[in-house]
């Protein structure tokens, strides 16, 4: 028994489909301390989208830190912060009609930008209702929660989960069915017993949920039915954002605007602990300190996230890479569908979010534990952990993703023959 297994909580996850301990990190290759080497299609459930370990983030921090700037500092101004809100709108938010947004540094995870977005809803509005969606995915913290789908998640909360109306997401009753025109009859039926919501929060590209891509027109009808019932847009790209989708932003091919945006994850670039919740300048209501935590000041991810901004986004070069490898991650994936049964396989997601759902989460297991074997670190994702689910860094290479196509072909073609040789 090790260090890991003696001691850690029984919680651990990744740790268990991973069996190693890994001891270097640089672009999309993780390294064990024997010296073997993983192609990473993890990137860190999101967090790597600049892939480990970048060499300009890297120097940017390593100077930060040898000029003893500020390390912690609350919510006080500091020039790190100052660098930061600069690039990040005039070089995120101006350029994409968002340069009046207001920024709210919350604690430094996913699930409390959330909470702090549900927050600003229900007291904006003065109504406790939040519509989600079916698959949906927003943290596991208590608020965050009650809006997440996931059985396995909610169960672990151990009380009952309240203020929330779950609606089908898009695909979820079949192709052909648009269920924001169900949304939009039961907000116009006083009585279809759910409460007048504040907001609606969603994902345009469901990560936790099994890579299930809403439809554009589904999510410029959700925005209709959000202005038509006087009820704020959240859109939640946590995992889908900084690039993920092909876009900065997963909405900004769409052509909507939410009112309220959460980000998390890559948002520092460099794998640091690092979120904001932002929204219109109109719905900053708050009292200084309603909302706070001691680190809602991460200056060392502000230093990294202003890096890989001015990096990677000052102009639409790095945007267009990453729809180029999109497009071949993509065609590869689908190439492996048809090889390998595609009656029984599909194709999901979409940008560099994208994956294939098996018939059941044992094949899809067996895949990621072969692609393991052979040096592809990659998980499952989905109501039955069915989706093989692909997060490269947006840095990777082509011959990485090649690699990575290659090894999940063979696994796929090692598992379906498993299945066979058991069935017969």
């Amino acid at each position: 028994m090790n260090i890991f297994q003696k001691t850690e909580s029984e919680v651990r996850t990744y740790s268990r489909s991973f069996p190693v301990t890994f001891n270097k990190a640089k672009g999309a290759v993780l390294t064990t301390e024997e010296g073997r080497e993983y192609v990473d299609f993890l990137a860190g459930a999101g967090t790597l989208n600049y892939g480990h370990n970048n060499d300009r983030l890297k120097q940017a921090l390593i100077d930060y830190i040898a000029e003893d700037g500020l390390t912690h500092g609350l919510d006080m101004q500091s020039v790190a912060k100052e660098n930061y809100l600069k690039a990040f709108r005039n070089l995120i938010l101006e350029p994409r009609g968002m340069g009046d947004f207001k920024v709210m540094f919350t604690g430094p995870t996913g699930t409390n930008a959330v909470e702090a977005a549900l927050k600003l809803a229900r007291k904006v509005k003065g109504r406790s209702n939040i519509i989600s969606f079916t698959n949906g995915f927003h943290g596991v913290s208590g608020g965050a929660l009650a809006a997440t789908g996931n059985q396995h998640h909610r169960g672990g909360m151990g009380t009952s989960l309240s203020d929330v109306t779950r609606m089908p997401f898009d695909g979820y009753l079949g192709e052909g069915i648009d269920t924001t025109e169900y949304l939009d009859r039961v907000l116009s039926d006083p009585s279809s017993g759910v409460d007048h919501p504040a907001a609606v929060i969603v994902e345009t590209i469901q990560g936790e949920g099994g890579l299930n891509a809403a439809s554009f027109e589904w999510l410029r009808n959700l925005e209709k039915v959000c202005r038509r019932h006087d009820m704020l847009l959240i859109v939640d790209d946590i995992q889908s954002g900084c690039g993920r989708s092909g876009h900065f932003f997963s909405f900004e091919a769409v052509g909507i605007q939410p009112d309220i945006v959460t980000l998390s994850k890559s948002l520092s670039g460099y794998g640091l602990p690092f979120a904001v919740t932002i929204f219109r300048p109109e719905l900053d209501q708050w009292s200084p300190g309603e909302h706070n935590g001691t680190f809602r000041g991460n200056n060392h991810a502000f230093v990294t996230a202003a890096a890989a901004f001015e990096t990677f986004w000052s102009d639409d070069r790095f945007e267009k890479e990453v729809q180029r490898k999109a497009d071949k991650l993509r065609k590869g994936l689908q190439a492996i569908v048809k090889a390998h049964g595609a009656k029984e396989l599909k194709l999901k997601g979409r940008g560099l979010m994208s994956g294939i759902e098996c018939p059941d989460g044992d094949l899809a297991s067996a895949v990621t534990g072969s692609a393991f074997k052979q040096g592809l670190i990659i998980e499952t994702s989905g109501a039955h952990d069915q989706v093989v689910k692909c997060l490269v860094p947006l840095v990777i290479t082509d011959a990485e993703i090649e690699f990575g196509l290659k090894v999940l072909n063979t696994a796929f073609a090692e598992a379906l023959a498993g299945r066979e040789s058991q069935a017969s």
